[in-house]
């Protein structure tokens, strides 16, 4: 008999669902097409859904006509984007989750004060393209700890260091410990800009990897917080596997496994948790059972633009 555990919280979290409604509020009432710049989240489920309800996804604002309604995905963008945006004279309703602009606000205002800025995160990812193009001359972006030796600063210099929102907890705690001691003036929020919904879903897949022999972890591989759940748990010793949706699936992962652990990435829908628990039960009928581990119950809802409130 095979047991399924589910983590709480799993899936998504209040900044995803906030631009997926955008979205959809978007194609309500101006109709489609609506331009979508970048993923809106990094699922390929999520994008394929709005897709077929008239949502037209592009890399650039250079692939949007003229006059055209536009999004913003909830990673944020650079300036340049925006004034791109405004050449073209786009209509612009803004998906970027809310703990992105905080940190945006943050690293602006360290810019203010003569404070030049290290952006803790891994370079290519749109929001790190984001927050660094919000920063006149730029920013310093550090992934490891061997980079901060690498940095060509003196430890009297004027630094202060903002975070990527989707990092590990643990490794970025390190990361920021290195940097102090390299340079004890540095300024920075500990890791207080690692969203509330990535603190909580890390937590609660080490939860479930304790009492799990296999633990499945929803979510695209270009999604950083379910590549970092899936690193988390692998950690603990319980094999883990990162999957796109059921039909990644290998039955032969459960052969020697009774307790089967399940997460999904703050990006990932609900449905596909739901599907992979009744393509489990298809696979062992009743000979298998589901229970919720207990959790952080998140109660965050972010509102949507102005111009999309009635």
């Amino acid at each position: 008999m095979k047991h399924i555990i589910l983590a709480q919280p799993r899936g998504f979290c209040a900044g995803v669902q906030r631009a997926v409604d955008i979205v959809d509020k978007s194609l309500e009432k101006f109709n489609s097409p609506i331009y979508v710049r970048h993923e809106i989240v990094h699922n390929k489920h999520v994008v394929s859904s709005l897709t077929k309800k008239g949502a037209v996804f592009v890399d650039e604002i250079s692939d949007i006509p003229k006059n055209s309604i536009t999004i913003f995905s909830a990673h944020g963008v650079s300036e340049k984007v925006e004034k791109n945006a405004d050449k073209k004279n786009l209509s612009v309703v803004d998906a970027t989750c809310p703990l992105v602009k905080k940190v945006h606000i943050e690293a602006l205002r360290y810019h203010e004060k003569g404070y030049k800025i290290i952006l803790v995160g891994h370079n290519g990812h749109p929001e790190v393209e984001g927050t660094a193009g919000r920063i006149p001359g730029g920013v310093q972006v550090v992934e490891t700890i061997d980079q901060i030796d690498q940095l060509d600063y003196n430890p009297n210099d004027r630094l202060a260091y903002v975070t990527q929102t989707t990092l590990s907890v643990d490794d970025t705690r390190e990361i920021i410990k290195s940097l102090k001691i390299r340079f004890p003036k540095i300024q920075g929020p500990d890791v207080k800009d690692i969203c509330y919904a990535t603190q909580n879903r890390q937590k609660a897949v080490r939860d479930l990897a304790d009492c799990s022999d296999i633990v499945l972890v929803l979510g695209n591989k270009n999604s950083s917080n379910s590549v970092r759940l899936a690193e988390i748990s692998s950690l603990t010793g319980v094999p883990t596997y990162r999957i796109s949706d059921k039909n990644e699936v290998k039955f032969e992962w459960f052969d020697n496994a009774f307790t089967i652990g399940i997460t999904a990435g703050a990006s990932t829908p609900e449905i596909l948790v739901e599907e992979l628990v009744g393509f489990l039960k298809e696979k062992y009928g009743k000979n298998i059972d589901v229970e919720i581990l207990d959790g952080t119950k998140e109660k965050v809802n972010f509102n949507l633009p102005k111009e999309l409130i009635d």
